[in-house]
């Protein structure tokens, strides 16, 4: 009978078979305009849809709505969220029980601060200057499930993999690390609950981060790597080696001096859904080496200007809109390379309306504006024809300038100093 490792090797030596769509940690592309077929790649993977019913235990465990990108679908897919959110009311219920909460200034009520029901874990490849985009979206939901919850975060900047995969010199994939740390801090995170770390710099650093590298990868052989990630006989030992050194942050022992020491803190990833691989490994390996499985929550690609066939690309300047971009950059890029959904002329989109399935500014829309009416709106007007295409791609223009001229003013108040404060392997606040 096949181990569950040798069915996560097939499984995965199969997804590129039978399928239009591309999908692993490198390269993500579909043959159809509204790009991957997400339903077909929840089968696939073997991850849950993201239903009614967990988002509305969601609220009823958190006592507030779900974020836009839960409920609009975009956060689509897990692993276990429902046994995070079990851990949490079961917590809350025992807190209630012992009596050990105090009011705050808001009326509601807060647990004493001590060891949280679990912690968070992405992760960001500095492969560029700047980031875009794509890259926004998982540390915005991220800082929503930090703020909601209440919880640790720790953030691995894959520097080493950049260097691996593309040949980058160290000391260049480290120097962008940081500057790329500089677009995270700008999202908001707290400081007292947010570690961030290059894989340069910790693993010689961490005895305990070494430690947990050098178990998994004990227990993960070649012929699994290479079923999962499509490794060859010629690639070089550092890429093979590389998926434990990704999986190691999913354990709380890998971190002494944030959880004490603890290696049963539960870990919940919110990762677009191409880093699944990297996790399904690791979700097989941890009973072996007798921790515990991390929950996972699935997002889906943002995609390039020209369309969902593929996704923003750091490496492209004109599929991508950077964080970096002046209002001008912006508007010129929406305009000429956002993919539309519309007829070729006024008369024909009149006539039949638009296609916002495919239409890159609504999609766009989908992602970044709260407004769930205007949206909806805004998709009924499409779809008639009413809503012309330069008119969406002008309201869309204005929601992307707020947004990056906003983040753009956070940025340059982030120094050096403050990067390396956040990169300071410390306690957080948390007590366990």
């Amino acid at each position: 009978m096949a181990t569950d490792a040798e069915k996560l090797a097939k499984l995965s030596m199969d997804e590129g078979n039978g399928s239009d769509d591309v999908v692993n940690p490198w390269n993500v592309s579909s043959s159809s305009q509204k790009g991957v077929d997400y339903d077909k790649l929840v089968n696939k993977f073997g991850s849950s849809k993201i239903d009614d019913a967990l988002l509305k235990k969601f609220e009823e465990v958190t006592g507030k709505p779900v974020h836009h990108l839960l409920r609009r679908g975009i956060f689509f897919s897990h692993r276990e969220m429902d046994q995070i959110l079990e851990i949490v009311k079961k917590g809350k219920d025992e807190t209630v029980k012992e009596g050990k909460l105090k009011t705050v200034e808001e009326g509601k009520l807060k647990t004493v601060e001590k060891g949280t029901p679990f912690y968070l874990y992405t992760g960001r490849g500095p492969s560029s200057e700047a980031m875009h985009l794509g890259h926004l979206i998982p540390f915005i939901f991220t800082k929503w499930l930090q703020d909601t919850f209440d919880v640790p975060l720790v953030i691995q900047m894959t520097d080493d993999e950049k260097y691996l995969w593309k040949g980058i010199p160290l000391e260049e994939t480290n120097r962008l690390a940081h500057e790329n740390a500089k677009d995270i801090i700008a999202c908001g995170f707290d400081i007292d609950k947010t570690f961030i770390f290059s894989d340069i710099e910790n693993i010689s650093s961490s005895q305990e981060f070494y430690k947990h590298m050098c178990q998994i990868q004990k227990y993960v052989t070649f012929n699994q790597v290479k079923g999962i990630f499509g490794f060859t006989e010629s690639d070089c030992i550092g890429k093979i080696s590389f998926p434990a050194i990704q999986a190691t942050p999913s354990f709380s022992g890998a971190f002494p001096k944030i959880f004490s020491g603890k290696k049963d803190i539960p870990c919940l990833i919110p990762c677009a859904i191409d880093q699944d691989p990297y996790f399904r490994m690791t979700r097989d390996v941890a009973p072996r080496l007798g921790f515990k499985k991390p929950a996972l929550l699935h997002s889906t690609f943002f995609p390039a200007l020209q369309g969902a066939q593929s996704k923003m690309s750091a490496s492209d300047p004109n599929t991508s809109i950077f964080l970096t971009d002046t209002d001008k950059q912006i508007k010129d890029k929406i305009n000429k390379y956002a993919y539309s959904g519309g007829g070729s002329t006024v008369e024909e989109h009149k006539e039949k309306g638009g296609d916002c399935s495919v239409d890159v500014a609504f999609q766009y829309m989908k992602f970044f504006s709260e407004d769930d009416d205007r949206l909806a709106q805004i998709e009924k007007d499409y779809s008639s024809g009413e809503l012309l295409t330069g008119h969406l791609k002008k309201e869309l223009i204005g929601v992307l300038q707020k947004l990056v001229g906003e983040h753009r003013e956070r940025r340059a108040k982030v120094t050096d100093e403050l990067v390396n404060q956040f990169m300071t392997p410390r306690k957080l606040k948390y007590d366990y």
